[in-house]
Parts: C-alpha cells; sequence; structure tokens
C-alpha cells in the first residue's frame, strides 16, 4: 500500500510553504546544535557539578529520554492539530530550557534544564517531516533528506564553533546566545508554518487509529530498528563521547577534537539528501538502506580500532561513516509508504522516538562502561579515561549498526511509489 497524499485542493502561496518547511528544518538544526553541545563542555560540566562519566552520560542524554518519550504522543497530536502551534510552542520551551540551563546553579537544575530542551525540541523534525508530508508529497524523502543535511549543519556547529565560543566565553554565556536565537525561531515559525485546511483534511478518525495501525505493521519496526543501527553512533560518538577519546587518542585540544568529530557530520549533511534524491528516482529503498548500512558499520569500526591512523585518512574515514549512517533518514520514507497517508505523523513519530532512543540509551550505557574500566586519573577535577578504556566501552557502536544492516535486509519495497 503507498502512502502517498495528496496535495490540498487550497494551498497557501508555494513561497509561504517553503518558508514553513524551511523554519520547521531550521528548529531541526537548532535541536541537533543542542543534542550534540554537550560533547564540547564535558570537562566543564564534569567540573562544575563535580560529577563523572556515567551522571554526565546521563546528563546529556536526559533529552533524548523527553525526546524519545513523547515522540508517538507528538505524532498523534500533529495529524490532530497540526504542526504550527505544536512547533510554535515546542520551540518556545525550548528557549526556556536553555535558559534554565544556562543558569543552573546546581546538577539537577541542570538536568531540569536539559528536560525542557528535549521536550521542546522533540517536536522538530517530525514537524518538518509532516510539513513536507502534507504540501510536497511526491519529494518525501528528498526534503527528509534536506532536513537531515540542515540537522547535520546544526550538528557541526554544536561542535567546533560551539566549542571555540565556550573557550572564549564560557558554557553559560554561550548558551545564554543559544536562547535568543530561540527567541527569533519561535517567532519565524507561527509566522510561516501552515497546516492543512480543514475542509481537506481526510474524514475524522479514532484519535489513537492511526497509531495503532502503525504499531501492528512489522515493516514498522524493521524501519525503526535501522534507524536506530544508523543513529546510534552518531549520537553517543559525534554527540557526546568522540571528542574527549579524540583528545586522548590523538592528544589534540578540545577545538580541534570537536572539529575532527564533526566532520562525520559533513558526510552525513551530504548523504541525507542523495540517498533520499536516489532512492525516490529508482524507486528502491533496500539496497540503498544495506549499502548505507555496511558504510557506517566499517566507519565506527576503524576509527575506534585506529584512531591514530594518519589525519587525512581518518577524516575520509569519519566522512564514510556520517555518510553512510544517513541512510537512516529512508527509515522514515520505508515507514510512512507502508502505513495509510491518515496515520503519517503518528508513524513518524514512532520511527523517530527509537532513533532518538539510541542517544537516551547509548550515551550513559558508555559513560557506565568508561566508569567501569575507569583506572582513576584525574585532570583539573575531570576523569579522564585511556584509549585502551575507551575501545572497551565504544565496541557496542559496530554491532548496533550491524544490527540495523540485518533489519534493513528485510525491509519489503513498495511497487506502487
Amino acid at each position: 500500500m503507498t502512502a502517498e497524499a495528496k496535495t490540498p485542493s487550497f494551498s497557501p502561496p508555494r513561497a509561504m510553504l517553503l518558508a514553513g518547511w524551511l523554519f520547521a528544518s531550521v528548529f531541526f538544526l537548532y535541536a541537533f546544535v543542542l543534542r550534540v553541545s554537550p560533547s564540547v563542555m564535558v570537562d566543564d560540566l564534569m567540573r562544575e557539578f563535580a560529577v563523572g562519566g556515567a551522571i554526565l552520560g546521563n546528563l546529556s542524554a536526559v533529552y533524548f529520554y523527553v525526546y524519545a518519550s513523547i515522540q508517538i504522543p507528538i505524532g498523534v497530536a500533529i495529524d490532530r492539530l497540526g504542526a504550527r502551534r505544536l512547533a510554535t510552542g515546542a520551540a518556545a520551551i525550548c528557549t526556556v530550557g536553555v535558559m534554565v540551563f544556562a543558569g543552573a546553579d546546581s546538577l539537577w537544575v541542570a538536568y531540569f534544564g536539559r528536560f525542557l530542551i528535549g521536550l521542546g525540541c522533540a517536536c522538530s523534525f517530525v514537524a518538518a517531516l509532516s510539513v513536507a508530508a502534507i504540501w510536497f508529497p511526491g519529494r518525501f524523502a528528498l526534503l527528509g533528506g534536506l532536513a537531515q543535511m540542515l540537522g547535520v549543519l546544526g550538528g557541526v556547529l554544536g561542535q567546533a564553533p560551539f566549542g571555540y565560543a565556550v573557550e572564549q566565553f564560557g558554557w553559560r554565556d554561550t548558551n545564554w546566545a543559544v536562547a535568543v536565537g530561540g527567541a527569533v525561531l519561535t517567532i519565524c515559525l507561527f509566522l510561516t508554518v501552515r497546516d492543512r485546511p480543514q475542509d481537506s483534511a481526510e474524514p475524522s478518525r479514532p484519535l489513537l487509529e492511526g497509531l495503532k495501525r502503525a504499531l501492528s505493521n512489522n515493516q514498522t519496526w524493521l524501519a525503526a530498528a535501522f534507524g536506530v543501527g544508523m543513529t546510534g553512533a552518531m549520537l553517543a560518538f559525534g554527540g557526546l563521547w568522540g571528542v574527549p577519546f579524540f583528545i586522548e587518542a590523538r592528544g589534540l585540544v578540545k577545538p580541534e577534537a570537536a572539529a575532527l568529530a564533526s566532520v562525520m557530520f559533513f558526510g552525513w549533511g551530504v548523504g541525507a539528501p542523495l540517498f533520499g534524491w536516489l532512492s525516490d528516482k529508482f524507486g528502491k529503498r533496500r539496497p540503498f538502506m544495506v549499502s548505507g548500512g555496511l558504510l557506517a558499520t566499517a566507519g565506527i569500526s576503524l576509527t575506534i580500532l585506529f584512531p591514530t591512523m594518519p589525519l587525512p585518512l581518518l577524516q575520509a574515514v569519519l566522512v564514510m561513516q556520517g555518510f553512510g549512517s544517513s541512510s537512516m533518514v529512508l527509515s522514515f520514507a520505508v515507514a510512512r509508504e507502508h502505513n495509510p497517508p491518515w496515520a503519517n505523523s503518528a508513524t513518524l513519530g514512532i520511527i523517530n522516538s527509537f532513533v532518538v532512543g539510541s542517544g537516551a540509551v547509548l550515551q550513559p550505557a558508555i559513560g557506565y562502561l568508561l566508569d567501569l574500566d575507569w583506572d582513576g586519573r584525574m585532570v583539573d577535577g575531570a576523569r579522564v579515561y585511556s584509549v585502551e578504556t575507551f575501545g572497551f566501552a565504544l565496541q557496542v557502536l559496530p554491532w548496533c549498526c550491524l544490527a540495523g544492516v540485518a533489519a534493513a535486509c528485510f525491509i519489503r519495497e513498495v511497487r506502487d511509489r
């Protein structure tokens, strides 16, 4: 069954619709900055709140806990209420969360700030995909890939540039500046995002019918497993532990390590729209998912095993890893195609719940494994982990990628696309 929806008979100006999709995607960029920014504040936060790797992993992962846990309710709500109100309100909540985090005077206030950030950011990607599904259904995979590209740009900005700002102005002032950007974005979302007109909407259905339909479809679960496998390494390594790993393995300073870790996001930024365009063009999903998954597995494995390889080669490997992982964008297309149009946002929420949930699980899990094998070394009040300890803790990531590849092998192609 194909899930291509018809464009509503009455449409606002195309420029307005594109602007709405663009600002919803910029919201995802903003969310990605906040998602990965703890990686360049690891030592600052350890000193500020006197915590170790496991607790810091949980502080970073609070974002993922709340983000992942409410994806399904958000999907159902967008199907019923529309993206405009939810995206605008979510951006406002996110901005407040950044302010709370920037002003935190205790660990628990910092936790609450990250909770609000995750709560607000949770709407970002699903809103962008929902706008694309309603107004540009024939270009869904391409626009989903472009939204991922903007998100990855946020991942790049949240690494080296954010790390430089933290070095120059401190982590608190940097977050206050980010909060100002969130306020501006909230206004832009309110002015540009448009919902489907009520007179062209699908017939009213029970609130949870779309959710039940998507959850009962085994292709939804396979798509989610693939998304988890591809995203886990990016969120756990690129989003938190890659920077301290490169500092220890290569003797880099924080901005240099952040710049190196961000290279994988360049690969993701190129790959996401390319995978979306190619799969739309050839009408196939599975071959691109399997090939992308194998590239991601090889990339993260080589990075962990040979972190001191020549810098140009390591950069190429990181680009390969990010490029392969970006094929996760096809998990949204696959799930959408195997479920009816009236369950669009609920389906996308399910996939995004699992995708982001991979970070919620893997970030603190790796922190726990690091603490388990820690040799007791500290520098300026922050724990320092050896290369061997990192190798022990990070070995879970290639296995996650391989599990995603296995799931992709059972994806069923949709003939009528």
